[in-house]
């Protein structure tokens, strides 16, 4: 299987997955550059995974749709364009050939949804939308920080190999600001470097790992000695894991 990251917009990552013949793709936004990599692959597509509503990760489907007949899934409780088949946490799809565990994420939107398969190539693969971001999380527009601090845990829980595919390149300004969080994480500091040169060679920072993000990402630290200490720091009434969680979110929502 081939993983590959389509840029689109200013940040965002369509991702296909392909066996050099058949594909699927992840959060199509924009049908143009998915078009684009089908025909300079000689690729059929097959399925259309969406993992939440927002047009940056739906407009294209229709279009694609169309074009390839391909079968399009999505959460169910959301407005994805029809016909679908709708999904909710517990559900199985099958596409190319494997088996996708789906898993209810909410928080960044209400029924936002992510697919996981146990083994691609020997190692899990998480297609996570705008919940985990390499070094975040995505802002709470329909969640509570109680849904999304559940949702982040259900991901935290999976194999440290798993394959993480984000579909926003946010790597470095995320860092940033874990770095403001947490300025004495050596592995945090190495993973900015490692990042910083990728992207000046106009290189994705994506995917990740679960195991990575367990170092370095405040948002799946939270409950850290140093996160939670950082957290009262900016909110003193920071006391529990959910407000810890939302004091953190909170401070990077404003943070420069």
């Amino acid at each position: 299987m081939y993983l590959l990251p389509i840029p689109a917009f200013d940040d965002n990552y369509l991702w296909l997955l392909h066996d050099g013949r058949r594909a699927l793709v992840v959060d199509p936004g924009d049908a143009g550059p998915v078009q684009h990599a089908l025909e300079k692959h000689a690729l059929q597509l097959e399925s259309i995974l969406v993992t939440h509503h927002h047009a940056d990760h739906t407009g294209g489907v229709a279009a694609l749709r169309e074009t390839w007949g391909a079968t399009v899934y999505g959460p169910a409780t959301e407005s994805i364009p029809q016909p679908y088949t709708p999904l909710r946490g517990g559900d199985s799809v099958t596409a190319l050939g494997l088996d996708f565990q789906v898993i209810d994420v909410p928080g960044h939107t209400a029924g936002h949804i992510a697919f996981y398969t146990p083994e691609l190539d020997n190692r899990p693969l998480l297609f996570c939308g705008d919940t985990l971001f390499s070094g975040g999380c995505g802002r709470l527009f329909e969640g509570t920080p109680a849904q999304m601090l559940t949702s982040l845990d259900k991901l935290a829980a999976l194999p440290g190999n798993t394959v993480v595919c984000c579909t926003h390149e946010y790597t470095l300004s995320n860092l940033r600001f874990a770095m403001a969080v947490e300025p004495a994480n050596a592995k945090l500091a190495a993973y900015q470097a490692q990042c910083v040169a990728l992207r000046a060679q106009d290189k994705p920072t994506l995917p990740t790992s679960i195991a990575q993000e367990l170092q370095v990402n405040p948002f799946l630290r939270t409950r850290q000695p140093t996160i939670m200490a950082a957290a009262r720091r900016f909110d003193a009434s920071a006391h529990d894991d959910n407000t810890v969680f939302a004091a953190i979110r909170q401070w990077k929502n404003q943070f420069k």
